[in-house]
């Protein structure tokens, strides 16, 4: 497990924004943690006592809906920081975590950094940014879910699932995911998910291999709606 101070990955998050006594500091109580493809990182309803770093792999974030299903709210990746809320609140997460591959992870007690909030102002308004962000992307996907179709929010995940995570060699989307979470991402029913799916499939715009997805045609996937 690397040092904190000399890690790449926290330049990705507010961790960015401690000073390197600070960080040496984190480093020292840290500890590493590895999690298989569907382990529960944490459930809804949890006290967080910390915050965890993705130093490698990705994993969901879900609600609990009315229903009793579980909506896939966002996926996090390397260098993703989970349980910031804990940091300056008491409250229960409200969300759970699950590991959609191998994910290699660090976990930073919350009284190991609290002294930072305080003495680091740069930190804590790192942390508040990052706070306010998720909470716009959470509005932006509500005027989503609310003003497009259920094929343009299936085609918007693909992209930004290529864009963001990228190819293997087969030139198959990196991240694999069920149908099921295709299906709680875009707000629809598992056989309507697969239904748009084998529609994109015979228009050319992907191509399948079992659960993985090749993007053949960007450009008109973009202008689905």
């Amino acid at each position: 497990m690397s040092k904190c101070e000399s890690c790449i990955v926290k330049e990705f998050n507010s961790l960015k924004s401690l000073t390197r006594q600070e960080l040496m500091r984190v480093s020292a109580c840290k500890t590493g943690k590895i999690y298989k493809k569907g382990q529960v990182i944490f459930e809804e309803g949890e006290t967080l006592n910390g915050v965890y770093c993705v130093r490698d792999g990705v994993c969901k974030l879900t609600k609990l809906s009315e229903n009793g299903k579980n909506q896939v709210v966002k996926l996090v990746v390397k260098g993703g920081l989970l349980g910031k809320r804990s940091l300056v609140t008491e409250q229960k997460t409200n969300l759970s975590a699950v590991a959609l591959n191998d994910m290699e992870m660090c976990f930073i007690p919350k009284s190991e950094i609290m002294a930072d909030l305080v003495k680091n102002p740069k930190f804590t308004m790192d942390v508040l940014k990052k706070m306010a962000n998720d909470l716009k992307d959470s509005d932006i996907s509500l005027v989503n879910m609310a003003q497009k179709s259920v094929k343009r929010r299936m085609a918007e995940i693909l992209i930004y699932i290529y864009d963001n995570f990228g190819t293997n060699a087969d030139d198959y989307l990196n991240i694999v995911i069920s149908r099921e979470d295709y299906a709680s991402i875009v707000g629809t029913a598992t056989e309507s998910a697969i239904r748009i799916l084998s529609q994109f499939k015979k228009e050319g715009l992907i191509s399948t291999k079992g659960k993985q997805i090749k993007i053949e045609d960007y450009g008109s996937l973009k202008w689905i709606e």
